[in-house]
C-alpha cells in the first residue's frame, strides 16, 4: 500500500493565498496554519505530525517557511 502525500501551508496573514504555495502540487490532504513568523505555536503542523504514517511524503519547498 502507498502512502498519501501530504501538504503543508503557513501564511503570516489572513489575506495571502496558501493555494499558490502549492500549485500543480497533487496532494492527498493540506494542512494550513495562518499565523506570524514569530508565532512558534503550530498548531496545523502538530495536527500533520498527528497523522502522518510511515509511507506518507509531505513535499516542500522553502524549509523556512515551516521553521520560521
Amino acid at each position: 500500500m502507498s502512502g498519501q502525500r501530504i501538504g503543508y501551508v503557513r501564511v503570516s496573514s489572513f489575506d495571502q493565498n496558501p493555494e499558490r504555495q502549492l500549485e500543480d502540487v497533487r496532494l492527498d490532504r493540506i494542512f494550513t496554519d495562518k499565523v506570524s513568523g514569530k508565532d512558534t505555536r503550530r498548531p496545523q503542523l502538530e495536527a500533520l505530525l498527528t497523522f502522518v504514517r510511515d509511507g506518507d511524503t509531505t513535499p516542500g519547498q522553502r524549509l523556512g517557511y515551516t521553521c520560521g
